[in-house]
């Protein structure tokens, strides 16, 4: 007999590659027996969501990747307070009612984040230096924010408001005691290559946070850990934002 999924989830982007959601959700559909199935949306333009939308009856959520992120946001009727302050989007929560399907726009890399984080912070961990000016730095500060911790980006090229890595003095890594590598220096296969950071003026008060998750151990992680350095990757909070995703989709 045919299987006929009841809900379908799915991701748009492209291209895609290889995708952590489609194996994570589908397994988790498995092994809780939900009669659900997730699938990969590879479309070249952003005007075609409509017509994925329009095929899928069954569609009841959608996470978003690059490059449309951004993109997504006009075609949405709402959009969640965080992902509105940082301007990306990679959840799509479908709201449907007798007559008519309303879109929501979250972010699950902010939650993702704080969760991961949370348990790492103490109070003199109160400022944290953010290695790069992308969308996963913008993330990461608008967590930072919520968790009432004073964000500063890193960036290679002077900006207003920002510090340049030549900027980084003594003083400036004792101040800030949480740093977050959110550049993809270090990601596999170029796993010689790390973020130019003062390392030897980090210590044990430090917490020095990798978005990266491959490899396990980025050098920026082995650099900072070789000081006394707390560290982590980005595995748990892969983890985390895609249960955050499922946790919108689900709630009332």
């Amino acid at each position: 007999m045919e299987f006929h999924p009841d809900r379908l989830y799915g991701l748009i982007g492209y291209p895609l590659i290889h995708s952590f959601s489609q194996n994570y959700f589908n397994q988790k559909f498995k092994a809780e027996n939900i009669n659900a199935r997730y699938v990969n949306f590879e479309i070249p333009d952003i005007g075609d969501l409509m017509e994925v939308i329009s095929e899928n009856q069954n569609l009841c959520g959608l996470n978003v990747t690059i490059p449309y992120k951004e993109q997504v946001i006009p075609y949405l009727d709402e959009i969640d307070e965080d992902a509105a302050k940082i301007g990306a989007v990679n959840v799509i929560k479908f709201i449907r009612n007798k007559n008519s399907l309303k879109f929501k726009g979250y972010n699950s890399d902010i939650i993702g984040f704080c969760d991961s984080i949370k348990p790492l912070l103490n109070p003199e961990r109160n400022k944290a230096l953010v290695l790069g000016t992308g969308g996963a730095a913008k993330a990461v500060t608008r967590g930072l924010e919520n968790l009432n911790i004073t964000p500063t980006y890193v960036s290679r090229t002077k900006q207003h408001g920002m510090l340049t890595y030549a900027e980084l003095t003594p003083d400036v890594i004792a101040e800030h005691k949480v740093i977050v590598n959110t550049t993809p220096l270090g990601m596999y296969p170029h796993t010689d290559q790390c973020p130019d950071i003062p390392y030897g003026e980090l210590t044990s008060g430090h917490l020095c946070y990798d978005l990266l998750y491959n490899p396990d151990v980025t050098l920026f992680m082995k650099r900072a850990e070789e000081h006394g350095a707390e560290v982590k990757n980005g595995l748990e909070m892969l983890l985390l934002q895609a249960f955050a995703a499922w946790n919108i989709w689900n709630s009332k």
